[in-house]
């Protein structure tokens, strides 16, 4: 049910709701809720009908009594069709009282009010069937608050209301139930599990979701923001890991300044052992070139000593 913004006229539980035109299901339910709590057989008599003083004549028939033969009680009954109808009409502007005025009692101001705001049976029946694709089709918002969608789904299900479609506890509960998105499952079975769904009220289950969205709301903030090179430590041979761009970037840079570096390391190492090779001359000790000095076996057997000191005396 859409409800007006900036609508200061009748804002008040002393006088009747103003009349308006472009929010006339918001105008009904409140028209309805004062005139039962001023007097709950107003609202009866505006829903179906006056209150008429009747008698039974002398062929034991009942018929209506003429006012010559009123009683006190038959006057308050006339006296509360009148006070019902100039509640109904008390907020009507021009154009709503011109239409209505040409009818005596409460019930036909009521029933042409209706027609002329909701349409006939025909017309109605073709917005209910509207109204009930729009709730049939209707679901949550990616991160939208449970407020929010709670407002929405409302006003489907009053204007639903307004018409004459009203719907039992459980089929509600249900509904809400199934067009919370995917996050919330968890949340969803363990309701389902843990209570009868015809017997939780609609706001206690909507106070339920409000408070795990809270705590939900309150965890995101004190979870400490994982650190990317952490992340980028876990899987980095694959960028296409992440979500957000500048990582899957950082991750292919990281990578190929790892390559770079091998690389280099390699062509390092293969240029020393060609230096290596090309400054070896042998052994210094003995001055053989099949072995280095630290294979030498000269001095480790007497003939080898020998032969170290006559090399060392041509020298």
């Amino acid at each position: 049910m859409s409800v007006p913004l900036g609508i200061n006229d009748g804002q008040s539980t002393t006088r009747p709701p103003m009349f308006n035109e472009k929010y006339y299901s918001w105008w009904k339910a409140r028209i309805e809720d004062f005139l039962i709590v001023e007097d709950y057989e107003l609202w009866t008599i505006v829903n179906q009908g006056h209150l008429i003083p009747i008698k039974q004549n002398a062929q034991s028939e009942i018929v209506p009594k003429d006012s010559s033969e009123f009683v006190a009680a038959d006057f308050r009954m006339i006296e509360k069709n009148a006070k019902a109808e100039e509640i109904l009409i008390y907020g009507l502007g021009p154009d709503e009282y011109n239409r209505t005025s040409v009818y005596s009692n409460a019930k036909h101001i009521w029933d042409a009010l209706q027609t002329a705001h909701e349409g006939t049976n025909q017309v109605k029946r073709s917005r209910i069937e509207l109204l009930m694709r729009n709730f049939e089709l209707f679901s949550m918002k990616e991160s939208e608050p449970i407020q929010d969608m709670m407002t929405r789904f409302t006003i489907i299900t009053n204007k639903l209301k307004s018409l004459g479609k009203v719907f039992i506890l459980e089929e509600l509960v249900s509904k809400v139930l199934r067009i919370l998105i995917a996050s919330w499952e968890s949340k969803v079975t363990a309701i389902q599990e843990a209570k009868e769904l015809d017997k939780i009220p609609l706001d206690e289950l909507v106070e339920n979701l409000k408070t795990h969205e809270m705590r939900k709301i309150e965890l995101r903030k004190e979870e400490p923001k994982k650190d990317k090179a952490l992340v980028l430590k876990e899987s980095e041979d694959d960028e296409s890991h992440y979500d957000d761009p500048d990582l899957a970037m950082f991750a292919k840079f990281k990578r190929f300044m790892k390559n770079s570096k091998s690389a280099s390391k390699r062509e390092t190492r293969s240029k020393h052992k060609q230096t290596d090779k090309a400054n070896y001359d042998g052994c210094y000790k003995c001055g053989k070139l099949d072995h280095m000095v630290k294979d030498c076996q000269c001095g480790k057997s007497s003939g080898g000593k020998n032969e170290l000191k006559r090399r060392n005396g041509r020298r």
